[in-house]
């Protein structure tokens, strides 16, 4: 087999990359070069090619192991790897911790400098950070307007929502985004609009009653599909960062709730306008978790919200760097 640099691998931008992975119960290997994962059918073993060159994230949930050798080629090939509960649920739970992934980011080579630069010279000022945090919440209302209003996608799923309703509130967002004194108000804001847009996908598609539950602890379908969906933009918000060569601990907005809060901000750009509604479509549908996860990275793809994640990231830090 012909040998490969690790340059070659990274021929393709991670936002062009086509593949995300959530697996369980499998082992990750390399056999015969290539790097696959395994899984067991009685007595016998199924081995399936992992394209690491088109492959943005792996996400490894309950019963996974990985290899030294399968790590050292999806670094090689600038692959984030995280570990993660199963049906995306934060990966250990005691007393009051919750660890909601281990990350593993490639470390074969130097990351740009130019948006690490930008973004120290501002982190440190509580006012320069509380601007990109308004910031990303503007990009957020911005998203989410542009992937349900008018959205062909979630007609053609008989997704029916008052889309007055969704103007009105998204303005109001707006106002409150502006006028919010700090990362408290501005929580609680984010909090205010994703329980007005749960009531709106809930009426779209006649759920019934529905209660959003903490993190891996819902029963019914939207809550168990809103989790996954969710670990699945966390994954492309760490390669965002990576690529970017921003560390996930200089959050913006949730950098005093968890840790390596800056995933969770760049995830939340796309969570709401792309998860949330076909959470609650697969969950009516009787969608099985396999079936809601490749709706969810088809949504992710059309959106080309790696793209997004990315770009937002670097107009906020090169904004806000200068400014500073």
């Amino acid at each position: 087999m012909q040998d490969f640099t690790p340059s070659d691998l990274k021929t393709i931008l991670h936002s062009k990359r086509a593949n995300l992975y959530y697996l369980e119960h499998c082992r990750v290997l390399v056999n015969n070069g290539r790097v696959e994962y395994v899984t067991e059918a009685g007595s016998q073993s199924h081995y399936w090619n992992i394209p690491i060159a088109n492959t943005t994230t792996v996400l490894l949930g309950t019963g996974t192991s990985v290899t030294q050798a399968a790590m050292r080629e999806l670094a090689k090939a600038g692959v984030m790897v995280g570990f993660c509960g199963g049906g995306g649920t934060p990966l250990f739970s005691a007393n009051e911790i919750d660890v909601e992934f281990a990350w593993f980011a490639p470390q074969s080579e130097y990351r740009p400098t130019e948006y690490l630069q930008a973004w120290v010279r501002f982190w440190f000022d509580d006012e320069q950070r509380l601007a990109a945090a308004k910031a990303f919440q503007r990009q957020r209302l911005d998203f989410i307007a542009r992937h349900w209003l008018n959205s062909r996608t979630l007609a053609d799923q008989d997704f029916k929502f008052s889309e007055a309703r969704l103007t009105s509130a998204l303005a109001t967002s707006r106002q409150h985004i502006d006028a919010a004194p700090d990362n408290t108000a501005l929580l609680t804001e984010e909090a205010r609009l994703s329980k007005q847009l749960f009531k709106l996908a809930v009426d779209a598609v006649d759920y019934g009653e529905f209660t959003r539950a903490k993190r891996g602890s819902g029963s019914d379908p939207a809550n168990r599909f809103l989790d996954h969906g969710n670990y699945l933009a966390y994954g492309l918000g760490a390669t965002a960062a990576w690529v970017l060569g921003l560390p996930h601990g200089l959050a913006v907005l949730h950098g005093k709730t968890r840790r390596g809060g800056l995933v969770f901000d760049i995830a939340d750009l796309v969570k709401d306008a792309l998860v949330l509604p076909q959470a609650f479509i697969s969950a009516q549908r009787g969608d099985d978790e396999q079936a809601f996860r490749q709706a969810c990275i088809t949504r992710f793809t059309q959106a080309e919200a790696l793209d997004f994640m990315i770009d937002t990231v670097k107009a906020v830090a090169l904004a806000q760097g200068m400014a500073a």
